[in-house]
């Protein structure tokens, strides 16, 4: 199945996937996934959800977010992701208030609305039914609450898209190779082939039931952050 295969590779990638995604980016995922926190609307006291969740990125934002008196779920189906997330939370003090837990984001394991905000990094791309996914969010989401998607985003402007094209085959996969792991990061390009635009993303996402759907691009384009709330 299309989603054993990315469970794979997600496992795989782990040891080095911060490290690479730090040296790909220059250090930019931070600021976009600050962002996406941000536009999550995620306040203190909030119970939260970050949706795969992988190395606990954005799952350890949430908690600094929230504070002690929240709480932030990390969601991811990969183990070996998970176990790097717990691994960087045990090194925080204070503690910080997460729970990790391995799951499926098309039958998220909670009740009809019961988050404040919901997160998702680089994960609506890889999922085998966005429309499905989108669904799930809406579902577990607290009414009048806001989710915050960050993902690829393929460039209206031909010549940045051009590029963009070039930096995933010159820079991305040779440096994957180092790790060996051409075979796990050349699978970007063709899966933001198939990934819907911004304009794409927030009909699916008023499908799915959000009142309000906006698509923020950043990083020249490259980058976006789909914002929904439920209405």
């Amino acid at each position: 199945m299309v989603s054993d295969r990315i469970r794979i590779l997600f496992n795989r990638i782990a040891p080095v996937y911060d490290q690479l995604n730090t040296w790909l980016s220059l250090g930019q995922h931070r600021i976009w996934k600050q962002m996406a926190v941000k536009w999550s609307g995620a306040t203190v006291g909030d119970s939260c959800l970050d949706v795969c969740c992988g190395s606990g990125d954005l799952a350890l934002l949430l908690a600094e977010q929230v504070g002690l008196p929240g709480h932030v779920t990390g969601l991811d189906f990969a183990t070996a992701q998970l176990a790097i997330a717990a691994q960087r939370a045990q090194a925080r003090y204070p503690k910080p208030p997460l729970t990790w837990l391995e799951g499926d984001a098309l039958a998220l394991p909670f009740p009809d609305n019961h988050f404040d905000a919901i997160t998702m990094g680089y994960g609506l791309r890889n999922v085998t039914d966005i429309p499905g996914s989108l669904k799930e969010l809406y579902r577990v989401l607290k009414p009048s609450a806001k989710a915050a998607i960050l993902d690829f985003h393929r460039p209206s402007n031909a010549q940045i898209r051009t590029l963009q094209q070039w930096y995933l085959e010159a820079i991305v996969v040779p440096a994957a190779k180092q790790f060996g792991l051409t075979e796990e990061y050349a699978y970007i390009a063709p899966s933001l082939d198939r990934f819907p635009t911004g304009t794409e993303q927030i009909t699916l996402a008023r499908q799915a039931g959000f009142a309000t759907a906006t698509h923020y691009p950043i990083a020249g384009g490259t980058m976006g952050v789909l914002v929904v709330m439920k209405g």
